[in-house]
């Protein structure tokens, strides 16, 4: 769900804080970044989820690519 200016609302951006801390492993599930090296399987670490929700991870393969909310897929490892 998002609010008007197509945002989530701070309670799920609250959620992604919560479910993906710093420092937790997750493995990519899907992405709709067609420019992205990226495939699904690729692993990394949590850096932050910034205040719009995009959960930013360092993938073991070099990439600093963030994952946007409600488009893209992660799942803990």
């Amino acid at each position: 769900m998002s609010n008007n200016n197509g945002f989530p609302e701070r309670v799920e951006v609250e959620a992604q804080k919560a479910l993906y801390p710093a420092g937790c492993r997750v493995e990519l599930v899907s992405m709709e970044d067609p420019f992205t090296t990226l495939v699904p399987g690729d692993q990394g670490t949590i850096s932050h989820v910034d205040d719009i929700g995009t959960v930013f991870v360092r993938w073991d393969c070099g990439s600093r690519l963030g994952v946007a909310f409600g488009i893209d897929r992660i799942r803990k490892i």
